[in-house]
């Protein structure tokens, strides 16, 4: 998984901020192994940086996964430790509740699949014990 910070003009992107960044992320993702091929954070301060006040970091991310859209969540907070603390919690539960549905879905797929065959030479036995008594 590749992760990219990103951050705007009124926070530092220290090389200690994207080490921090980038656990966080790992963390909070590596059950997805290779279905997360990029994930890119965007951290920004909303009120500029003379400013202080509640919920004025936000961090974005973005998740891509292999043959899906990619996936966006964010979230605010005072730091922006918990603004990425927040928005990795987030996009954890959204690409759980993904992963899920789509196993889900694979599950009925096979399910129905071994129906049809199990329906498909059950027909076939009685074509043949139809023709059988035919003959």
């Amino acid at each position: 998984m590749q992760i990219q910070v990103k951050t705007d003009s009124h926070i530092k992107g220290s090389t200690r901020l994207i080490h921090e960044v980038e656990t966080v992320v790992e963390r909070a993702l590596h059950r997805f192994g290779d279905r997360v091929t990029r994930v890119d954070v965007h951290l920004s301060d909303q009120n500029s940086g003379d400013k202080s006040g509640d919920d004025d970091k936000r961090c974005v991310m973005e998740a891509r996964l292999a043959r899906h859209q990619p996936i966006t969540v964010s979230h605010r907070s005072a730091s922006w430790e918990q603004a990425v603390e927040g928005a990795a919690d987030t996009l954890q539960e959204t690409l759980t509740r993904i992963v899920t549905r789509k196993q889900t879905l694979f599950k009925r797929r096979a399910r129905a699949q071994a129906s049809l065959a199990a329906g498909d030479s059950l027909l076939e036995r009685d074509a043949t014990v139809i023709d059988y008594e035919g003959s």
